[in-house]
């Protein structure tokens, strides 16, 4: 196998990898060029897919520290880039572990990490390396790296809430809001929200869109049948897609993506939505083939 076809078999891994450690679809291909760049120039490696990672998750570490800079003078709330998975372009997402590490819900936990805490974190839950082996990506000692990754996992777990429902219940469940949405019907969306849900929009200042969370069943419900009376709702489509490895909307506009909306069940009903509308942040999306 020749240099480039060698890289060409790891890249999904890579970008996947890149894409959980920065949240940013564009910048991590961004990375994986690099990282190619750094491949192909380089010499006497003797185990290239161990090289690669290093390389990929040291650059990630290195960006890591300027995007939390701009995300805390972000207009309104930061949410992730979505991404459509129906195909394996960041990866396999075979398991639950795997799947998860990719959901925008989790992305947006992973905020709240340091870049090491994040780095350990990712390359444990999604990619199954061992302590050891992070510690030879991250150069860092064993107990060092068992510290990072359980300190990672304990903020993970207070902000979240399991949910073990099947694809084709969260997909029924994605179906049913979209369908409460399109009539304006509040009931049925109230029927379908936890007590505590909370709606997040991502506009960034280049669109309208909620610049604070809008919290509580009823007034989520009134927030999201309020969109049915957006004149551009009557020339809007929507699709059930795989985003982020879980059921997502897409909304377009003119054969343009306009928005992605995820839903984030709990045992309790819907505890989160995260609608993105920055036409930048789904500037990547927009360009995945169906």
């Amino acid at each position: 196998m020749d240099r480039l076809a060698r890289f060409e078999a790891n890249r999904p891994r890579l970008l996947g990898l890149a894409y959980r450690l920065l949240g940013e679809a564009s910048e991590a291909e961004d990375v994986v060029q690099e990282a190619y760049l750094r491949w192909d120039a380089s010499t006497g490696v003797e185990v290239p897919e161990a090289w690669l990672t290093k390389v990929v998750t040291n650059l990630c570490l290195t960006r890591l520290s300027s995007a939390r800079v701009r995300r805390e003078r972000y207009t309104g709330p930061w949410l992730p880039e979505p991404v459509f998975t129906d195909r394996d372009e960041f990866g396999p997402l075979e398991t639950a572990e795997q799947r998860e590490s990719l959901s925008l819900g989790l992305l947006v936990l992973l905020e709240r990490l340091t870049p090491p805490e994040r780095a350990a974190f990712v390359l444990r839950e999604a990619f199954g390396h061992s302590h050891r082996e992070i510690g030879e990506i991250l150069d860092l000692d064993e107990t060092h790296v068992r510290q990072l990754y359980r300190r990672a996992r304990q903020h993970v777990s207070e902000g979240r809430k399991r949910f073990t429902a099947t694809a084709e219940q969260r997909r029924r469940i994605t179906e049913r809001f979209l369908a409460a949405t399109v009539e304006g019907d509040v009931a049925a969306l109230e029927k379908l929200l936890a007590a505590d849900a909370v709606a997040w929009s991502d506009g960034g200042g280049k669109v309208s869109a909620a610049r604070r969370p809008v919290t509580g069943r009823d007034k989520v419900a009134r927030y999201f049948s309020g969109l049915a009376r957006d004149p551009r709702a009557a020339h809007a489509e929507f699709t059930v897609r795989c985003i982020n490895g879980e059921p997502g909307l897409a909304v377009h506009l003119a054969g343009a993506l306009y928005a992605v909306v995820v839903l984030d069940p709990g045992d309790d009903g819907v505890v989160a939505t995260r609608t993105i509308v920055n036409p930048d942040k789904l500037a990547f999306a927009a360009a995945q083939p169906v």
